[in-house]
């Protein structure tokens, strides 16, 4: 689907509800429960093949990943590339031009590690590299993933960074680890562009997001960890002494497993 039509999903009262995939199957089950669109979890998606999480993950792989899920994909599909796989605004737009083609309807871009301005330079690199033709560019910040900054501070700091991605391009905000009721609404009254939030045990209810002005809700990783975990459960009782392991799933051990000498 077009994405434009993504976009006027980003304007509902009740936020847009992103179910993060990683695969055909997973893009599959979320169409069949009623999903508006779709977004991939750079984490589930790597782990998926093997790779850590944090552009560990080759582009080839990426784009392979893409063209298998929109084979079975009817709805709009945001793919989040982390910081662009390259520091080089140019590069990054020819990778965004590689996505478009694939027929995906956005894109998450973050800031990370790196400043604002070079984030801004890769969304006026992706706009003048898409003359013109429509994408969702969702502007990651890690104020709050990171830990840079608190309380008011933090919000401050935010507010600064979405005007910069605005004025850059950027169609949405995402601002995951941002849980605080007052500090959501105090952001989304002030910043202009959809905020989207990342799902969390303390986060506010949808209801309760909607009120405070908030527009996109995602899941990250934590769909891909659930459905792991419960494999993980089969496979304790059907090729263990039937005792669930102690140990939850997480990423960081998958990390370490792919890093160890039983993954090569």
């Amino acid at each position: 689907m077009s994405a434009s039509y993504f976009q006027q999903l980003h304007q509902q009262a009740l936020p847009l509800l992103l179910a993060n995939i990683w695969d055909p199957a997973s893009a599959v089950l979320a169409q069949q429960q009623g999903a508006k669109a779709l977004g991939t979890s750079s984490a589930a998606l790597a782990w998926s093949l093997g790779y850590k999480d944090g552009e560990h993950l080759p582009v080839v792989e990426l784009l392979a990943a893409i063209k298998r899920i929109q084979r079975v994909n009817k709805l709009p599909l945001s793919v989040d590339i982390e910081q662009g796989y390259s520091k080089d605004p140019e590069q990054v737009a020819r990778l965004v031009l590689q996505l478009v083609t694939l027929g995906v309807a956005g894109i998450n871009l973050e800031d990370g590690s790196e400043s604002p301005e070079l984030l801004c330079a890769k969304i006026r690199s992706c706009r003048e590299a898409l003359a013109g033709r429509e994408l969702f560019i969702n502007a990651r910040t890690d104020i709050y993933l990171a830990g840079l900054a608190e309380g008011q501070t933090a919000v401050e700091i935010c507010m600064e960074r979405a005007a910069l991605y605005q004025a850059a391009g950027a169609d949405g905000l995402f601002i995951p680890c941002l849980t605080e009721p007052l500090a959501i609404q105090q952001l989304c009254q002030a910043i202009q562009i959809p905020i989207n939030l990342m799902w969390l045990a303390n986060l506010p209810d949808k209801t309760q997001l909607a009120a405070l002005g908030v527009k996109r809700l995602s899941y990250g990783p934590a769909l891909f960890l659930h459905c792991y975990q419960s494999l993980q459960h089969q496979m304790a009782q059907q090729l263990g002494s039937g005792v669930l392991m102690s140990e939850q799933l997480t990423g960081l051990r998958l990390e370490q497993w792919y890093e160890s000498e039983a993954a090569v």
